[in-house]
Formats: C-alpha cells, sequence, structure tokens
C-alpha cells in the first residue's frame, strides 16, 4: 500500500456534484473548466436543448470559447434568443420579430399624427367659432353675454342643418 500523505498530494481534483445541462444532454463528463457550465446550469435542461437544436453544442462551444469571459454570458443568452425565434420562424428567426416590431411602430406613428392633425384642426374650428360669435356680438347693438352669443349663433346656425335635403 501506498503511504498517503498530505503534503505529498499538490492537487486534488474538485469533483462535480452535478453536470451542467449541455453534459448532461451531451451524455459526457463535465469537467472542472467545462465551458458550458456558467451558461447552462443543470437546472434550465431547455436552454440547451434549443441552443443545441439549431447552432450544435460544436459550434456553441467554439464560439463561446473565442469570447472573453465578460461576454460569454451575453452570448450564451443571445444564442438561446436566437434559437428560440428560429424554431418559431425558421426563415427569419429574430429578424421576422424586429421587423413586425418596427412595423407596429410605424402603424403606431401614423395613428399618433392623424390623432395630431385632429386635434390641431379641432383647435382650429375652435378659434374660428370664436371669432364668428365675437364678429356677431360686435355687430349686434344689445349687450349679451357670451352664452347668450351662442346659443343665438347656434340657434341661427342649426336651421340650416335640419332643412331637408329635398322637398
Amino acid at each position: 500500500m501506498e503511504n498517503c500523505d498530505t503534503n505529498t498530494l499538490s492537487v486534488t481534483p474538485q469533483v462535480v456534484l452535478s453536470p451542467c445541462a449541455a453534459c448532461k444532454i451531451l451524455r459526457r463528463r463535465c469537467a472542472q473548466k467545462c465551458v458550458l457550465a456558467p451558461y447552462f446550469p443543470p437546472t434550465q435542461p431547455a436552454k440547451f436543448i434549443i441552443a443545441h437544436r439549431v447552432f450544435g453544442a460544436s459550434n456553441i462551444i467554439k464560439f463561446l470559447q473565442e469570447l472573453e469571459e465578460s461576454e460569454r454570458a451575453d452570448a450564451a443568452s443571445s444564442m438561446v434568443y436566437e434559437a428560440t425565434a428560429r424554431l418559431r420562424d425558421p426563415i427569419y428567426g429574430c429578424a421576422g420579430a424586429i421587423c413586425h416590431l418596427q412595423n407596429q411602430v410605424n402603424e403606431l406613428e401614423a395613428q399618433l399624427a392623424k390623432a395630431q392633425a385632429e386635434i390641431v384642426n379641432m383647435q382650429v374650428q375652435q378659434t374660428n367659432l370664436m371669432n364668428l360669435i365675437c364678429m356677431e356680438a360686435a355687430q349686434s347693438p344689445q349687450e349679451l353675454s357670451p352664452q347668450q352669443s351662442l346659443d343665438n349663433f347656434y340657434e341661427e346656425n342649426t336651421s340650416l342643418l335640419w332643412e331637408p335635403l329635398w322637398t
């Protein structure tokens, strides 16, 4: 038997209790320095399944290894998002979703511009109506309140609205 002294063992390998979702799905041993482990935890296997289905495991690993560690989390998240979009829309993926959202924004901007134009039009109509009332009040010899002027204006001009179109 060998004598195991703690001083002679310089490095003890750490045992990974649960392999990452990627290693579980690929049925391989999850190494201590597994590049996929931080981004595909064992509790979220669906994330890796979706990304693996679209990009493939070797491409995911290659892509993550080419990036700095500070950028890897965002890249893994982006791959999962793009893969999800590709499964929904195999032709356009995220670009299709972005295009759809841009079309919605354009439609809403057009509706907003139309509503703003209607507001300006109504304000102009209100101003013209007030000018007509003031002109009528100035021509009238009797002193009327603005409400009485408005009532008189409506009485004089609503009869035109109710005349029959044909006789």
